[in-house]
């Protein structure tokens, strides 16, 4: 488990009992020890069992966490996906946020599978957006690979994407689009990659010209979508993006696109129903 998950468990259990679980160390015997079942409440894909398992280590080491299933798996309601074990006090301290983690995993994850599986047969790749819960990332785009989906550029820092307000921004400054973008060419390394949105096709030939490596269609419907392909014929990947649903996406997976980047697998996902089910003794 990486540096940058641990800091998010300890975080959230920073928050969750800033002062310790006043509830358990009032009521709870030190010596009583508990034994929970993680019990998936619908079906789904599980996402997010090494950090479920590592929030209660966090927590106390001597508790022990079986997974009955790995990350990426599906499973039906009714179904055990881990067992933990351990002192009473600590099963209960690291309850909520071990769930509020592998329910959130988990419902990107299926969520992410429903996408992918609606454009099988096609060449386009389901990818995610930086559209995700600040601090979180790491977690979430994990959660999306575990659906079966790809991940995009991960921060501000990892390629250069020139949006619709940077397009504003040249365009007040009066600088042509296709000049903007071979001098970011010649600035930046050449591992880079260089990618630009638009929002009409006459703006493509000019983008594609200039040398990118990824030109984004926005909001384009299918139809233009195809004609978009055409002006690019080949010379760069193609990715739709802007509005994209479980309805939408196979018409615009069959248009021959690239990637089809969706913000919802992040920004609006509901978390899936799974309960810790404990017993004390």
């Amino acid at each position: 488990m990486s540096a940058q998950t641990d800091d998010i468990i300890l975080r959230a259990l920073a928050e969750d009992a800033p002062w310790g679980d006043v509830t358990s160390e009032a009521f709870l015997p030190e010596s009583a020890t508990a034994s929970a079942a993680l019990v998936a409440r619908e079906p789904g894909v599980f996402s997010g069992g090494e950090v479920f398992a590592r929030v209660f280590a966090l927590v106390d080491p001597d508790t022990t966490v079986e997974l009955g299933l790995d990350d990426g798996e599906p499973f039906a309601a009714g179904a055990v996906l881990a067992r933990v074990a351990g002192p009473a006090r600590a099963v209960l301290r690291g309850e909520r946020i071990a769930l509020n983690l592998v329910q959130r995993m988990s419902g990107i994850a299926t969520l992410t599978a429903r996408y992918v599986a609606a454009v099988e047969g096609t060449s386009a790749r389901i990818v995610d957006t930086r559209k995700t819960t600040p601090g979180l990332r790491v977690l979430e785009r994990q959660a999306v690979r575990d659906g079966g989906g790809r991940n995009h550029r991960f921060s501000l820092s990892d390629a250069v994407m020139a949006k619709d307000n940077h397009l504003a921004v040249l365009a007040a400054a009066g600088v042509p689009l296709g000049d903007a973008i071979r001098a970011a060419r010649a600035r930046i390394g050449h591992t880079v990659h260089l990618e630009v949105e638009v929002d009409r096709i006459d703006q493509i030939e000019e983008v594609v010209a200039a040398g990118v490596d990824t030109i984004m269609l926005d909001n384009f419907a299918p139809d233009e979508l195809r004609a978009g392909i055409a002006v690019v014929a080949g010379r760069a990947l193609v990715e739709a993006s802007g509005g994209v649903t479980l309805d939408t996406v196979a018409d615009i997976a069959a248009t021959g696109v690239d990637v089809i980047s969706v913000g919802a697998l992040t920004h609006s996902v509901r978390a899936l129903d799974l309960g810790l089910d404990v017993t004390v003794s």
